[in-house]
């Protein structure tokens, strides 16, 4: 008889669930026993214990799995929060030009990350360290976070192109509706131009030390103060940004356009309590946003012209349908200057380009039918100097007032151009238009032009009452170009030799200061004097607004004569802005003085014009492709804002 075995020890059930569970995948029998001989050592209570704790653990196991890859959810299903992050396709066609050589030229590396992680982030939470001024900081941060989030959704989805640019693309909101497909497509700027060239590059620093200034101390307001780092509003519009919206397009500056597209988007509104002068607004504000609209193909653009062009209408609610000066957007009470009843003959024969182009977009004849009453009114009018028209006009009678005076300085200057420019843009087909442009050429050959002592200079002088001034406004300077443009589409061969003469002397006038830059007015010598000079300056007629005619007839002249002095004379101009204008701290300012290269004065003020016109005439001037911006296919109004020629030029 063996003796009775003791009585085996009493096993914890977790003990022998481990055991069985490390067990279970044995492969020797001796193990399979073993555990078979710890199973019948537990009560009937702890078996069924490790049986619930094991069927516990089986269960867990299938809920993770299911829970991280549901068999019954379809591959291509989206969860609603996912929808909502998920970035709609945007545009990518080719771009037009091959990425900047220079890297301190290119717009910065693309921006990998994610649309989601810029969504949720607290809007005022930075992504970089804040500068000096607590709200330019907090304006990059958000501005970063707008530039990444726009990078990663072209990076998204290469395919559904609407428009595309220099390697930046725009897509309209869902359900936008797309106007322009009404109109006919530009067709004037290459896709693929030559990359810049060295004073190519030299424009695109200045346009970037400029908007430097104006984005850190008057980003969305209207001028840039660069002397004390402040603004200055005229209509609280945002008037530099959507000057130089273009301008950005065609120096390839993608950054720049893509921040100034978003404030557009998310702050311009119309709908204000503010007067504006038409002339400008139409030239700088709905000149540009036309201009941004066809260089782009964003829908915004052409939005916010039509919203513009409706408000600017009640302007033209006079007796003789000749406009006010003024509008207010809000109310849409038009008013003439406080100073008189009168409107100037330039400020209202010279916003046709735009109305009637916006009317030919959107489909709406109102906008051209508007200013086409002026036209032809003025068209009409008896009070002519052989072509040659009086200064006012008043908006009750309709009739020229202050005759007798005649000049192609300020406010009659943009008339004779845009006689020649709405003739090309229609197709060259108005006959009346082309009819008052040469008989204008005519009278200012016949009374008007003058050459000095001693060099023989050729100018445009000034007629009161028939006497003769040898006055000349820079502004007159926009004469040599128009000249060219219209011997360029067929106009008699000897308008072309005119706009080569006036062009030396528009230069002269910056030659012969000591800056190397125009004064706002000129007087020309007569006398036969050689210790004289050819170009006189008065003391008040000194300062230099950084205007851009001396540089825009450069422009037209090299591109129809093909002679580099044109280029060589702009480069001296450009270097002379950024000897005397240029502010360190950002931006470039208008000088007081002309003539003392030691002390210009600055007058502490940046015309949008400078960025609207000046530096693009410089980087178009320096350019040797004729197909940028083909004068075949597009006309630049007097704001140097392009738009198409509606028929074959």
């Amino acid at each position: 008889m063996y003796p009775s075995a003791p009585p085996a020890p009493r096993r914890d059930f977790i003990s022998v669930t481990l055991s069985l569970d490390q067990s279970y995948d044995g492969s020797k029998s001796r193990q399979r026993r073993s555990c078979w001989r710890k199973w019948k050592q537990l009560s009937r209570l702890q078996r069924n214990a490790v049986l619930f704790l094991l069927a516990f653990m089986v269960l867990c196991g299938l809920l993770s799995c299911i829970s991280v890859a549901d068999p019954w959810k379809a591959p291509n299903d989206r969860s609603a929060e996912e929808e909502k992050v998920r970035p709609a396709k945007p545009p990518a066609l080719p771009a037009p030009r091959k990425a900047d050589a220079n890297p301190e030229n290119a717009p910065g590396p693309l921006v990998q990350t994610p649309r989601r992680r810029f969504r949720w982030r607290p809007p005022n939470l930075q992504i970089r360290a804040p500068n000096k001024d607590s709200e330019n900081g907090r304006q990059e941060g958000a501005e970063s976070r707008d530039e990444a989030a726009d990078e990663a959704q072209r990076e998204a989805d290469p395919q559904g192109a609407l428009a595309s640019w220099r390697g930046a693309v725009i897509e309209p909101e869902v359900g936008t509706k797309v106007p322009w497909r009404r109109a006919v497509a530009p067709t004037g700027i290459q896709k693929h131009p030559a990359p810049p060239n060295s004073r190519q590059k030299a424009v695109v620093d200045a346009f970037r030390h400029a908007w430097l200034g104006y984005r850190k101390f008057a980003w969305g307001h209207d001028e840039l103060k660069p002397v004390s780092r402040s603004f200055s509003e005229w209509f609280g519009l945002g008037l530099t940004l959507i000057d130089s919206l273009d301008t950005m397009w065609i120096l390839g500056l993608k950054k720049e356009f893509g921040e100034a597209r978003r404030w557009v988007s998310k702050k311009l509104q119309f709908q204000k309590d503010v007067d504006v002068n038409l002339f400008e607004s139409t030239i700088r504000l709905l000149g540009g946003l036309l201009s941004a609209y066809h260089l782009s193909g964003d829908a915004l653009f052409l939005q916010k012209a039509e919203d513009l062009g409706n408000r600017l209408l009640p302007a033209f609610r006079t007796p003789s349908k000749i406009p006010y000066s003024d509008v207010n957007l809000g109310t849409g009470v038009a008013r003439p200057p406080r100073w008189t009843s009168d409107s100037t003959v330039a400020k209202v024969t010279s916003i046709q380009l735009e109305f009637r182009e916006l009317s030919r977009l959107t489909g709406a004849t109102k906008f051209r039918e508007a200013v086409e009453e002026v036209t032809k009114h003025v068209h009409s009018l008896s009070g002519k100097k052989d072509g040659l028209v009086p200064m006012f006009i008043n908006v009750h009678s309709g009739l020229f007032t202050h005759r007798g005076v005649f000049t192609l300085g300020a406010r009659a200057d943009s008339y004779y151009e845009y006689l020649l420019k709405q003739w090309i843009q229609g197709g060259k087909t108005d006959q009346r238009l082309l009819d008052d442009y040469l008989e204008a050429v005519d009278g200012i050959r016949k009374h008007l032009l003058r050459r000095s002592e001693p060099s023989k200079l050729t100018f445009v002088g000034e007629l009161a009452h028939g006497r003769f001034s040898a006055k000349m406004d820079h502004l007159v300077c926009f004469l040599p170009g128009t000249l060219a443009l219209g011997a360029h589409h067929g106009l008699p061969a000897e308008h072309m030799q005119l706009a080569r003469a006036l062009m030396d002397t528009c230069y002269q006038m910056n030659r012969q200061m000591e800056t190397g830059l125009s004064p706002e007015i000129a007087h020309f010598n007569l006398q036969p004097q050689k210790s004289q000079k050819d170009v006189l300056v008065k003391p008040a007629d000194r300062h230099n607004l950084l205007r851009p005619e001396t540089v825009e007839s450069l422009f037209y002249l090299y591109r129809f004569t093909g002679d580099r002095k044109y280029q060589d004379w702009g480069w001296a101009i450009l270097q002379n802005f950024n000897t005397y204008t240029r502010v360190p701290s950002g931006g470039y300012s208008s000088i007081s003085n002309v003539q003392d290269p030691h002390d210009p004065q600055p007058r502490d003020k940046m015309e949008s014009f400078f960025l609207g016109e000046t530096l693009k005439y410089l980087y178009l001037l320096f350019s040797d492709d004729p197909a940028l911006l083909s004068l075949d296919a597009y006309v630049f109004n007097t704001e140097a804002h392009p738009l198409p020629i509606w028929g074959p030029a």
